[in-house]
């Protein structure tokens, strides 16, 4: 992504924690990039489950990320800047003299599954409020992690739990900053409320003077400070406003805001986010609800198939060639569940789940097709899940991640899910945190319709959908056959096959 030349106009700094880097961008009233930088983020991983990263690198990074952003945009007036993180990684921090966000060890990252006592606890006695809110905690949540946390000691002075991007903003405003309630919705708030359920969550361990007070997407937090703006070059005083989740940041930068619009993030793992009016409820507990800065509801889920199992099984310099032998292979020969790991989350949940493949391939290219498609076809059953609980589903989708680089892929998505495909330009987190920090002067669509670029549209060639329905009814049929899915979801799925 190219910076455009330097502006005097006003502009807004949008900044994206992620596992691997954090990118800042420097984004003007009517969508211009004027600036962009990034910084190499670590992390350890082990065998059983745990993922931590160290939070000292956090602020470092969003320095050298900002400050490169800054020296590219040279004299545009920063407007306000928002930040959004890895959704549910949380850490414990203390607030001293010369730091009002001290991590007092690593971040548990947003998959770390080491809380599983703690997510059974959870279970056992979940809050009102969530049954209300329809919503089921999982392992990998921020909750079961903090009850972990706790567990092992309250450690001494003033202490509090955080996440992410709490850490930023602490840093920015030089002092304790408020969390948005985007980030904390995986840490146990009632969402319909906007509040921590304070006595259920008493109730399970975590002592509610740890948690953090609560400010909605949008809000400013405070404005950036002396020490702050020295080292990223960001203007002292400019407002902070507070963030939402990486998803969410990528939904905005999609422009997916208005029901029935739905973005389906296709990279390692595929997330589907969209909008709804009202609140949906899932029985299943694979679907969840943010509540977005306009009041609306933001539903959605995670699943752990993806591109994911293609990096395992070829080298990226090979995709170019596939998708060429790959477009003869409609249908493949086999049938894929592409899960790269055990366990899937969204559009149901089964711990168990492992990659499921029905045939025999005939070659490389037929693995690879077969792989392509199942992404597809689990895109097109996490839609027949949202429309199974009420939601409306448009005639297009909005793509975006790592899927979306590949013209015949994106294609393929169009024809096996039997609409338009749309991709955005500049669909990354960072650029959606942008929007969101306009959005304090104004609305989020405002925001949304002045700095949001045109969109590619791929549409479904003729007869393309039907020529797969029947491999996609089979897969259905496959899942059903394993109580993987209920009668409910794979109703609505064969629904929409053709006979």
């Amino acid at each position: 992504m190219a910076a455009s030349p330097r502006s005097r106009g006003r502009a807004w700094v949008g900044v994206d924690l992620g596992t691997q880097s954090v990118r800042a961008v420097v984004v003007g009233d009517t969508g211009a990039v004027l600036g962009q930088g990034s910084s190499a983020l670590d992390s350890t991983r082990w065998p059983d489950g745990r993922h931590e990263q160290d939070a000292r690198q956090w602020w470092d990074a969003v320095v050298r990320a900002a400050a490169s952003a800054m020296a590219q945009a040279g004299t545009a007036d920063i407007a306000g800047i928002a930040c959004c993180g890895t959704s549910g990684t949380v850490l414990l921090v203390a607030d001293t003299e010369s730091d009002p966000a001290s991590p007092l060890g690593p971040g548990l990252m947003y998959d770390d599954t080491r809380a599983a006592d703690q997510a059974a606890r959870v279970r056992d006695l979940p809050a009102r409020a969530w049954a209300a809110a329809g919503i089921s905690p999982q392992r990998t949540w921020a909750l079961p992690k903090a009850l972990w946390l706790v567990d092992r000691g309250r450690p001494p002075g003033r202490v509090r739990l955080a996440h992410q991007v709490d850490v930023i903003n602490s840093r920015l405003i030089g002092r304790p900053a408020a969390a948005d309630t985007s980030n904390a919705l995986k840490t146990g708030i009632d969402p319909i409320a906007g509040s921590w359920p304070a006595e259920d969550l008493d109730r399970l361990g975590l002592d509610p003077g740890l948690l953090p007070p609560l400010a909605a997407p949008g809000q400013v937090l405070g404005h950036v400070c002396a020490r702050a703006s020295e080292r990223t070059g960001i203007p002292a005083g400019v407002p902070v406003v507070a963030g939402m989740t990486d998803g969410c940041a990528a939904q905005i930068a999609a422009g997916v805001l208005r029901p029935g619009q739905w973005n389906l993030v296709v990279g390692t793992t595929t997330v589907l986010k969209g909008v709804s009016d009202s609140l949906l409820h899932d029985p299943t507990g694979a679907l969840y609800s943010h509540r977005s800065p306009d009041g609306r509801w933001w539903p959605g889920g995670a699943s752990s198939a993806g591109a994911g199992l293609l990096s395992q099984q070829f080298e990226p310099s090979e995709y170019d060639a596939l998708d060429a032998r790959a477009a003869e292979r409609e249908p493949a020969g086999c049938l894929t569940y592409p899960l790269a790991t055990v366990g899937e989350r969204f559009p149901f949940r089964r711990p168990d789940a492992q990659r499921l493949t029905i045939g025999q391939p005939r070659d490389d290219a037929d693995r690879y097709a077969a792989i392509l498609q199942g992404v597809a076809f689990v895109e097109r059953l996490c839609l027949d899940h949202v429309r199974a609980l009420g939601a409306s589903v448009g005639e297009r989708v909005t793509v975006t991640g790592g899927g979306a680089r590949s013209a015949y892929w994106t294609q393929l998505q169009a024809d096996i899910l039997g609409r338009t495909v749309l991709v955005p330009r500049l669909a990354e987190g960072a650029v959606g945190m942008a929007v969101l920090a306009a959005s304090h002067v104004g609305t989020l669509a405002e925001a949304a319709g002045r700095m949001l670029d045109e969109v590619g549209q791929f549409r479904p060639r003729p007869g393309a959908r039907q020529r797969f329905d029947g491999r996609y009814a089979e897969l259905v049929a496959a899942l059903r056959a394993r109580d993987w899915i209920g009668e409910d979801l794979a109703a609505s799925a064969l629904s929409g096959v053709e006979s």
